[in-house]
């Protein structure tokens, strides 16, 4: 089969990895990146610009195109790739609007019964200001627009948090889109990522992971786009997936084909284990970084089969999902300065020595050629580096072996990814409701007089 991959980071690394290890196919990607270059033939492309995209799908003779970060999702991509006659893996520009909008996510998630937080979309000063009152801390303040896994504050600072939500809306009011900036309670509990993936009917669920989002060891400094992931979760209630899948996936994915808007691509779910039960945190609609990079490593089941029966709809043909039974942890090896401003151009040395070691392998993400062909930083979280092993333990010791071979200039990275596991949580626990589990449904989206 001949694949189109549209992404250059590493969740798209993991993916071309995956669809290279899972058969014999002819792989492209655009713009892709120097690790992904030893895989597939890349393509310079605007990965926002879907009639490009189109363009190159056919020029190329692909008979699937993945698309794999968000910005070209919500730009309609998947689309034009689908009105040029050609399979797509990747929701509509009116699916992706669950993760382009928080606000829409809230609206849709109401409407399915779907138990998530109570929020308020502000879009002035003094909404912003009533919403932080209402709630109280921690503060959880969020724009409401792709903001590259950086545009959620959780802060007990009242000033950070009022500080964010009028920066959110002056961006957008800068910018010319609808200012809004979501508030909402703060949900107690372990979080935890479960991608599903979905043909705008069928929804077919894979392994459960987590990942963290804070840029220093033990859960402090600035959110990040994400700087480490395991799988599998031992703590996790057994019947974790069946109870998203029931409560929280199919129900989503129901309302948007009753909408008219069927969606067809990656919903990924990210969850908090509350003392009140599963809560939905928030939705994006494609594959997350850094998850994808231990979720794939795990899976056994080719890839291509997955995507390709999602985007022309036969998942329920698809057979039950293979596991490998291993763990794996990926942790993020970051530029000088990452989560802030960061500085590109350093030389990264070891890669190859990294790769070389059992059980690991390394992603690229913020990785470029110079012009004497010499492995460069090139943004904020720069390498993804994988280990396997027979539990999360041994996984954990052959990621951080990976990381210690690799050298670059000031980078940084959080020496405690999977060190520490919540307690176990049964079943019982993890399912448990309030009297009237309907109230946090009903008050999902809290009117200005609400919160008065």
């Amino acid at each position: 089969m001949r694949i189109l991959v549209i992404g250059q980071g590493a969740r798209e690394h993991a993916i071309v990895r995956s669809l290279a290890q899972g058969g014999e196919h002819e792989l492209h990607a655009a713009p892709g990146n120097p690790g992904i270059a030893a895989l597939a033939t890349l393509h310079e492309v605007e990965a926002t610009d879907g009639a490009a995209v189109a363009a190159l799908a056919a020029e190329v003779g692909a008979e699937l195109v993945v698309v794999g970060p968000e910005a070209p999702l919500v730009a309609g991509v998947a689309d034009a790739v689908r009105a040029a006659g050609i399979a797509c893996f990747g929701p509509s520009a009116e699916g992706a609007a669950l993760e382009g909008s928080k606000a829409f996510a809230k609206e849709v998630m109401a409407a399915a019964a779907v138990p998530t937080a109570m929020a308020h979309v502000c879009t002035t000063e003094t909404e912003l200001v009533e919403a932080l009152d209402a709630f109280g801390a921690p503060y959880v303040v969020k724009d409401d627009g792709l903001a590259a896994g950086k545009g959620v504050v959780v802060t007990s600072d009242r000033a950070a948090a009022l500080a964010h939500g009028l920066a959110c809306l002056d961006r957008r009011s800068q910018s010319g889109e609808r200012p809004a900036v979501v508030v909402e309670e703060y949900l107690d509990g372990p979080e935890v990522s479960l991608f599903c993936v979905c043909d705008g009917q069928t929804v077919v669920p894979l392994a459960p992971a987590q990942d963290f989002k804070r840029a220093l060891d033990g859960d402090e400094g600035p959110n990040t786009g994400g700087m480490g992931a395991y799988s599998p979760l031992t703590w996790a209630p057994a019947d974790l997936v069946e109870q998203v899948m029931t409560r929280v996936a199919q129900p989503t994915v129901d309302e948007m084909r009753r909408r008219g808007t069927p969606f067809a691509g990656v919903l990924y779910c990210g969850l908090a284990l509350t003392s009140r039960g599963v809560r939905v945190v928030e939705f994006n609609a494609r594959f997350g970084d850094p998850e994808t990079q231990v979720v794939l490593a795990r899976l056994v089941t080719p890839l291509s089969e997955v995507l390709m029966a999602a985007a022309t709809g036969e998942l329920d043909t698809l057979p039950p999902l293979r596991w490998r039974d291993d763990a794996a942890v990926t942790v993020v090896v970051a530029a000088h300065g990452y989560p802030g401003t960061v500085r590109a151009g350093d030389e990264i040395e070891g890669v190859a020595d990294a790769d070389a070691l059992a059980d690991v392998h390394v992603l690229h993400a913020g990785t470029a050629r110079n012009g004497e062909g010499t492995l460069v930083s090139a943004g904020g979280r720069v390498l993804s580096v994988v280990g396997v092993g027979a539990d999360v333990d041994a996984a954990r010791e052959r990621a951080y072996a990976g990381v210690e071979a690799i050298a670059l200039r000031g980078s940084h990275h959080r020496t405690d990814i999977a060190a520490r596991m919540p307690e176990p949580i049964a079943a019982d626990d993890a399912t448990a409701e309030t009297d009237d589990p309907e109230d946090d449904i009903h008050s999902a989206m809290l009117s200005t007089e609400d919160l008065r």
